[in-house]
């Protein structure tokens, strides 16, 4: 099974979850967010695809949303240009992101992880 991990390096959550995905032997193909920041395309299908509310894929405590005042912001905000301005930079998206080809997970909850990759807690 194909997996895409999206992460931030300095991230401590992402750390938790690329430890968590490395120890239970899970593959994975892992791409700095930063760096090469997902466009408008990619965020759409994986919003669309994981059934979540466009929000969730907003990181809500990072420095960049909460300077830019989009809390209030977003409220005004269509869907297309919530994906557009996601696709601006990949410090305003929620991470760490796992994408399969079944489902799309937002953020690390190890719960989450072991029912998507099938595996137990020990």
């Amino acid at each position: 099974m194909s997996r895409l991990f999206l992460w931030y390096p300095k991230c401590s959550t992402c750390q938790k979850a690329k430890k968590w995905l490395d120890a239970h032997g899970i593959s994975y193909e892992a791409r700095d967010i930063k760096e090469e920041n997902p466009d408008v395309k990619e965020l759409e299908a994986w919003y669309r695809q994981s059934g979540l509310d466009i929000k969730r894929f907003f990181n809500t405590s990072g420095l960049l949303y909460r300077s830019m005042n989009l809390k209030e912001k977003l409220t005004e905000m269509s869907e297309q240009e919530k994906l557009e301005l996601l696709a601006t930079d990949g410090m305003l998206v929620k991470r760490p992101l796992l994408i399969t080809e079944t489902a799309v997970l937002a953020g690390f909850r190890e719960a989450e992880y072991e029912k998507l990759t099938g595996t137990c807690a020990e």
